[in-house]
């Protein structure tokens, strides 16, 4: 069963899922698609273009799917899509996406904190925590299972890698890459994030190779082109050493200070 209460307003054109809850004085527009078991409390904002996946729980004064704040922004038809098993608190704002991806994502079993603002056509991954306040631009990609502390601003076309953790109260205006702890104003390498990489089963293995290769990157005084040979070089057959050096070359903003 869909529970509705008497005075939240739901367009016709609306799909809601089996034994979704929508709370008093929410409103749904039109070409919403909401999943199954899905839970909306009140005085939630969830406009055209919006799709939720299962089991997803959006908490008081949320804002999802509106349009982007995007000068370039003329109206063209783009979607907000967010996965199964992810809870948002609240009062955050999560933007439609424009003509450059036409979405904005936000991935499976995520944690979108009090006041997050996820702007247009960011790709968050899966299993991401978003603390209070996290403010980003547009086009910011996240991967799997990155930590980011409280009322940080993430400059737009940043990326960072999976398994980092970020602290609260910083600037991110560069590329953070995987399984790094970042921190300092300007933002910088603080060593490789060990604790979280344990919980999530790495083994000490893996966790020497990876803190080899940030120190070939980040204190042989090499060229980044010279040290990513180097740690393809010593570590090789490792995926998470593979990932790495992927990423870097990638970089377009290019990654934190050491």
């Amino acid at each position: 069963m869909v529970t509705i209460h008497p005075t939240a307003i739901v367009h016709p054109k609306a799909e809601l899922g089996k034994d979704v809850e929508v709370g008093p004085y929410t409103i749904i527009e039109s070409d919403v698609i909401i999943g199954d078991g899905c839970k909306i409390h009140s005085h939630v904002y969830i406009d055209s273009g919006t799709r939720l996946g299962t089991g997803v729980e959006i908490h008081k004064g949320a804002v999802l799917g509106t349009p982007p704040q995007d000068l370039k922004y003329k109206n063209e038809k783009t979607y907000l899509e967010v996965g199964d098993g992810t809870r948002i608190r609240e009062f955050a704002t999560l933007n439609r996406g424009t003509d450059y991806h036409y979405k904005t994502t936000v991935g499976q079993n995520c944690f979108i904190m009090a006041y997050v603002h996820i702007a247009h056509d960011c790709i968050i991954g899966n299993h991401v925590i978003l603390s209070n306040a996290v403010n980003m631009a547009g086009h910011v990609e996240i991967e799997d299972h990155v930590g980011i502390g409280g009322l940080t601003a993430i400059h737009q076309f940043v990326k960072i890698g999976r398994h980092a953790f970020i602290g609260g109260g910083l600037r991110i205006n560069k590329d953070v890459p995987p399984y790094v702890l970042a921190m300092g104003d300007p933002l910088r390498y603080g060593g490789v994030n060990r604790v979280g990489l344990l919980r999530k089963g790495f083994q000490e293995e893996t966790l020497n190779k990876i803190k080899k290769a940030y120190r070939i990157l980040y204190r042989s005084n090499l060229l980044t082109r010279e040290a990513l040979q180097k740690i393809q070089q010593e570590i090789p057959d490792c995926p998470e050493i593979e990932h790495i050096i992927e990423f870097v070359e990638k970089s377009e903003r290019s990654i934190i200070r050491g």
